[in-house]
Formats: structure tokens, C-alpha cells, sequence
């Protein structure tokens, strides 16, 4: 059951967290792996955040790094920033409506 909530919901927590700033895919799986039921494992990240660069929501660009080879660095676009804020307006009704039912007596 968990497998399917992520599906609906992950791309749109990696967007949420490049909020932020850009992050490299190791940095996103460690802020996603902090709350313990986002991240199944690194292997479903790096192809969702090829979907999220392919739909043009995502940039990236690579940077040296002082500890090994460089990194590709994934940054919030535009077209990006628009998909999570229509998200999140429909995720707090729906949230909502899925909590006070799950509730009910």
C-alpha cells in the first residue's frame, strides 16, 4: 500500500524540497530519507528525477565536487514551481477530506 501513496506523491516531495535550493540526487535521498516512509530506496529516485528534468520541471547542471567527480545538480524550474503550487492547492482539501473521513466513528 505505501508503494502506491508514493507513487502519487514523491515527485511532488522533491519538488517541495529543491524549494530550497539546488541539491544533488544523494543530497535529495538523504532530505527524502528523513521521513521514513518517502523513500523506498536511491533507486527510485534517480529515474523519477530524469521524469521531472524530461518534463522540464527540474534543471540541471553539473559541479565539481571536493570529494570525488563532479555532480549533477537538480534545481526547481518555472514549469516546475507551477505543477507544486497546484499541487499543494489541491492537497490540503484532499488531505483534509481523506483525514476526516478516516476519523469518522
Amino acid at each position: 500500500m505505501l508503494t502506491q501513496l508514493r507513487k502519487g506523491v514523491l515527485e511532488y516531495c522533491v519538488l517541495a524540497s529543491l524549494r530550497a535550493g539546488p541539491a544533488y540526487g544523494l543530497e535529495l535521498a538523504g532530505r527524502l530519507a528523513q521521513r521514513t516512509t518517502l523513500l523506498a530506496s536511491e533507486g527510485t529516485l534517480y529515474p523519477l528525477l530524469a521524469r521531472l528534468r524530461k518534463q522540464g520541471w527540474v534543471t540541471t547542471s553539473w559541479q565539481e565536487s571536493t570529494s570525488g567527480p563532479p555532480r549533477r545538480y537538480y534545481e526547481l524550474a518555472p514549469d516546475g514551481k507551477s505543477a507544486l503550487d497546484t499541487f499543494l492547492a489541491t492537497w490540503g482539501p484532499f488531505s483534509h477530506d481523506v483525514t476526516s473521513l478516516l476519523e469518522e466513528s
